[in-house]
């Protein structure tokens, strides 16, 4: 078993809280991830798409995770298991100190986390007057609500 925490870094201008739309233990909120097996060592063709929200049974009956997967080049089964209330939005103080923020904690079994996506879903304040923003596209692409 091993725990990888995702965390993020961006350039914040006049934007603080950086985060999923609903917060960073939003259920409904998809996870794009990259996976290397721990077998064989090949790292997947397409991402995989997480959510807390998706529970799926594991084989023989052993328990449930958030996704469960088969290596195609070995045929090993794999896991990943999400733990929530570890994560926290993104401030214009980490931007400012350059500082990584934790995002979501995900405990791996027979994979590794090597790439994660931005992807639609994320919300910012701006420092005017409260005004949310949310990802539309492009990650780097904010508009007003």
């Amino acid at each position: 078993m091993v725990q990888l925490m995702l965390e993020i870094k961006a350039e914040l201008e006049n934007l603080t809280n950086f985060q999923p739309q609903s917060g960073c233990d939003d259920p409904d909120f998809s996870y794009y991830l990259k996976l290397k097996c721990g077998n064989c060592g090949e790292v997947s063709q397409k991402e995989s798409c997480v959510t807390l929200s998706e529970m799926v049974d594991l084989p023989k009956g052993r328990g449930s995770a958030h996704l469960v997967q088969k290596c195609k080049f070995c045929g090993r089964d794999g896991n990943i298991s999400m733990i929530p209330g570890r994560g926290r939005p993104y401030t214009i103080e980490d931007s400012e100190s350059q500082e990584f923020a934790p995002l979501m904690l995900f405990d791996c079994r027979g994979f590794e986390l090597v790439e994660f996506y931005f992807k639609d879903g994320w919300v910012a304040e701006s420092f005017v007057a409260g005004t949310l923003y949310y990802q539309r596209h492009r990650w780097n692409e904010f508009i007003p609500l």
